[in-house]
């Protein structure tokens, strides 16, 4: 086979897959992403990731953010110093030496895609179906008390990988299954390997200086092809989403931002589920508020639809009773000022990989009425948005 002479020449596919064994064996950090609804993918990657104890989103350098669930911990900024788009196959722009140099070096060289960054093998986690049914019982029983609104337990179990198992084809498998989710790989030594395909925003703002959020509550099973006007939703379900919506408005008011749009709630399709949602925006402009972003981020996470009500006090109980670490599931991720644009999301859905197994995370909002079995189901269904894409 001839020697290939620019990057240009080679598939996306080829080139991300050698790209990334190769910032592995460089120990350098990647993320590979596509946003919701569109067909760009991008890669970005670094040998010098940051430390952040805040984000501020106005003066950041354009990179990748990667947070844990914790707020009090580091985040991590991966600057885009080297970074690659690519649309239907092909590459589309390219900024970077060692990819390049090396993918055109070694292009006749077979590389394996499992190349990624693995942690601790013996990660704790909670698999016993009965323990997290008494862990919502609890949940109820101190939501009865009048201690908490709303308390959203988690859960995670560790599942093998298939012998076929492949990084970049579980990628583009979760952008085909799931158009409307934030697909991502994010890869380091300090984290290992994170794959995730969520739905919900934590803060976006556009070109236009459009600030975004959204209230995202309520879960039920999705059969393809149904019609969403036709969908009802519990009191339950209704009051979940609406306390959601009530958390982010009391961030507005705590900034004194009275301007903003709602929009909502509507049926949305997340996958194999179907969730109740509400978007907010404001006009940083038309506010005179250019540092909304990072105000907003700070205030929101975690957001009551993935930790409680209160924040705070829900936040402790969790640590006290879950009985492992989130890490970064349910923390946030996601590009910051690439092309004039930062799209932050709640880290939902998403996996832990290790070379030969993945842990899976997955959480359901306990208020008084809940049903701890229905609660079990619906932490399984959703598993099973990544789970389907990787089991034997």
């Amino acid at each position: 086979m001839e020697r290939v002479t620019s990057v240009q020449q080679i598939s996306a596919n080829e080139f991300i897959s050698d790209a990334i064994s190769l910032y592995k064996e460089n120990n350098f950090s990647f993320s590979l992403w596509r946003l919701p609804n569109s067909s760009v993918v991008y890669l970005a990657a670094s040998n010098q990731p940051k430390l952040l104890s805040e984000i501020n989103l106005e003066e950041i350098n354009a990179g990748f953010i990667f947070s844990p669930f914790d707020p009090k911990k580091e985040k991590i900024h991966l600057p885009a110093d080297e970074f690659y788009t690519f649309e239907s196959g092909e590459i589309i722009s390219s900024k970077g030496k060692l990819a390049e140099e090396a993918v055109l070096k070694n292009v006749n060289k077979e590389i394996s895609l499992a190349h990624y960054y693995s942690t601790n093998q013996n990660t704790r986690i909670t698999t016993n179906e009965n323990q997290y049914k008494n862990l919502v019982t609890k949940c109820i029983n101190e939501i009865t008390k009048g201690n908490f609104e709303k308390i959203v337990p988690s859960r995670s179990k560790r599942v093998e990988l298939s012998d076929s198992f492949d990084l970049l084809d579980t990628f583009n498998s979760l952008c085909h299954l799931y158009p409307s989710a934030m697909v991502s790989i994010f890869s380091s030594p300090l984290t290992g390997t994170w794959v995730g395909a969520t739905p919900e925003m934590l803060v976006g703002i556009n070109k236009e200086k459009q600030f975004h959020t959204v209230a995202v509550a309520g879960t039920q099973p999705y059969d393809e092809g149904v019609d969403l006007r036709s969908i009802s939703w519990t009191q339950k379900e209704i009051e979940e989403q609406a306390l959601v919506e009530r958390y982010i408005i009391s961030c507005f008011k705590k900034i004194r931002l009275r301007e903003y749009d709602e929009s909502g709630p509507k049926t949305i399709v997340a996958g194999n589920v179907l969730h109740l949602k509400t978007d907010f925006t404001v006009d940083m402009v038309a506010t005179n508020f250019p540092q909304l972003g990072s105000l907003m981020l700070k205030l929101l996470h975690p957001t009551s639809a993935v930790c409680g009500m209160p924040m705070e006090a829900s936040l402790e109980f969790l640590k006290q009773n879950e009985g492992y670490d989130r890490q970064f599931y349910s923390g946030y991720l996601g590009p910051v000022n690439i092309k004039q644009e930062s799209n932050l999301y709640v880290n939902l859905r998403c996996m832990q990989l290790f070379a030969t197994d993945a842990i899976l995370y997955a959480g359901a909002g306990v208020m008084a009425d809940s049903d701890p079995d229905k609660e079990w189901l619906e932490t399984e269904m959703k598993m099973n948005t990544l789970g389907r894409t990787i089991r034997k």
